[in-house]
């Protein structure tokens, strides 16, 4: 079984995601996450201000996506299979 519980509205803040999308394979996620909803989640997550990332339209989509990249990270040596977070 795996088990994701993401983070709520408020946990981002502006640049949040420049440390993930240093990673090749994080930032082609999040592009590929960007085309499938129609909104630029690589440009949002790094250098967008808070008032756009505030956004619902915006923050949600956001939100989950960091929460995909930090199960990509948890899952990707095949230890982990449940995935915890508190907003």
């Amino acid at each position: 079984m795996i088990v994701i519980v993401c983070p709520g509205q408020g946990s981002q803040t502006p640049g949040f995601l420049d440390p993930w999308l240093t990673e090749t394979a994080f930032r082609d996620q999040l592009t590929g996450i960007s085309d499938a909803v129609g909104i630029d989640l690589v440009a949002h997550g790094t250098v967008s201000d808070a008032d756009t990332i505030r956004d619902t339209a915006v923050a949600q989509p956001l939100i989950v996506s960091a929460g995909l990249l930090t199960l990509s990270a948890l899952l990707a040596d095949g230890r982990r299979e449940k995935v915890g977070g508190i907003a």
